[in-house]
């Protein structure tokens, strides 16, 4: 297992981790397994490695974006199209 990482590791780096993307966005681990596999927030899984690794600052951009549209009433498919239509 490996040690987790600082606050300001994290923040320096280009990719991070699902773990480290819900310290980061408060928000919590099952949300945002639920948000990957729904299609909502892109990752990278390089080779045969099942590790992904989510891009930092667009994955933030993308939470904070969903989050604003759940406030708003909007449902996961909602937001999914809403999404796709905007990217």
């Amino acid at each position: 297992m490996s040690r987790r990482r600082s606050l300001d590791d994290i923040l320096e780096s280009e990719y991070v981790s699902i773990g480290e993307l819900a310290r980061i966005t408060d928000s919590r681990y099952s949300t945002l397994k639920y948000y990957t596999e729904a299609g909502l927030i892109p990752f990278e899984q390089p080779d045969e490695n099942l590790t992904r690794r989510y891009p930092r600052v667009s994955s933030v951009e993308r939470i904070e974006t969903i989050k604003r549209l759940k406030k708003d009433g909007m449902s996961i498919t909602e937001i999914s199209d809403w999404l796709l239509h905007k990217d």
